[in-house]
C-alpha cells in the first residue's frame, strides 16, 4: 500500500477513537490529487474508521468488565441510555457523527451490544458518510 493510503488509514483510524482528527480533509485532498482511484480511497478511509470505532467499542466492553455497569446508572445519563437501549445497535449508524459518535461506540460496548451487529451498523454508517463525501467531491 502506498504512503498516502497508509496516512489516510491512520488518520481515519485515529479520528474514530476518542482522539480528535479529521480524515475527511485528507480524503478530500487525495481525491483532488486524483492519483489514487476513488474506490481505494473510500475503502481505506472506511476500514480505518470502522476499526477505530471498534477499538472504542472494545474499550467500553473492557471498562464494563473492570469497573462494572454502575457508572452508567447515574441519573444524568438515564435519558441517553434509554434512547440507546431503545434504538439498540441501529443507533450505531450515527457513529460517524462528530462529538457523539465516539461516546456512542464506547457506551454500546459498555452495554454489551453484539460485536457483529455493532460492526455492521458502524460500517454501514461510516461507509455511507465517506461515499457521500467521495461522490460530492467528484461532482465538483
Amino acid at each position: 500500500m502506498n504512503p498516502e493510503l497508509w496516512g489516510l488509514f491512520v488518520s481515519a483510524f485515529l479520528s474514530a477513537t476518542l482522539l480528535p482528527g479529521g480524515s475527511e480533509v485528507l480524503l478530500a485532498l487525495l481525491l483532488r490529487e486524483g492519483e489514487i482511484p476513488a474506490p481505494a480511497l473510500w475503502a481505506t478511509a472506511t476500514v480505518g474508521n470502522v476499526l477505530g470505532s471498534l477499538v472504542t467499542f472494545a474499550m467500553g466492553r473492557l471498562l464494563a468488565r473492570r469497573v462494572g455497569r454502575r457508572l452508567l446508572d447515574d441519573p444524568r445519563h438515564a435519558r441517553a441510555l434509554a434512547r440507546l437501549r431503545r434504538w439498540g445497535a441501529a443507533a450505531l449508524l450515527l457513529a460517524w457523527l462528530p462529538v457523539v459518535g465516539d461516546p456512542l461506540c464506547l457506551v454500546a460496548g459498555w452495554l454489551g451490544m453484539p460485536w457483529l451487529t455493532a460492526t455492521a451498523m458502524i460500517a454501514l454508517g461510516k461507509g455511507l458518510r465517506y461515499a457521500l463525501l467521495v461522490w460530492g467531491m467528484e461532482l465538483f
